[in-house]
């Protein structure tokens, strides 16, 4: 038996497919008809493919020296992230903290004495 011949969809090439769907997804953003995934459905879909990634032997896996630069790198993009978030945020300097005397603090030379 011959094999069987490709036709509609899948009878078109990559790119073409590519656009169609683009433009599909496109029209069903504006249309307010779109599947938006929330963290919890984002997270599921990353375990089951990083799950099936290892099953397969496809999974890269991180040395000790690109796991140190990712986690590096991620820390850093989180840490300007929070920063755009809270832009009247700005950090103390050490001049502005107040300086405390000994005798100022709690407990120093024991109880505090009443007047």
């Amino acid at each position: 038996m011959s094999e069987k011949e490709k036709r509609g969809f899948a009878s078109m090439d990559a790119q073409k497919q590519r656009d169609i769907a683009s433009k599909g997804g496109r029209a069903a953003h504006e249309k307010g008809t779109a599947h938006e995934f929330d963290s919890s459905e984002a997270k599921a879909a990353g375990r089951k493919g990083g799950r099936v990634a290892h099953e397969r032997g496809t999974a890269h896996e991180f040395t000790s020296q690109e796991a140190r630069t990712a986690g590096r790198k991620g820390g850093q993009s989180r840490g300007k992230r929070t920063q755009m978030q809270q832009p009247s945020a700005e950090p103390l300097e050490m001049s502005a903290a107040p300086k405390l005397e000994p005798s100022d603090a709690c407990c120093s030379n024991g109880p505090p004495q009443s007047l």
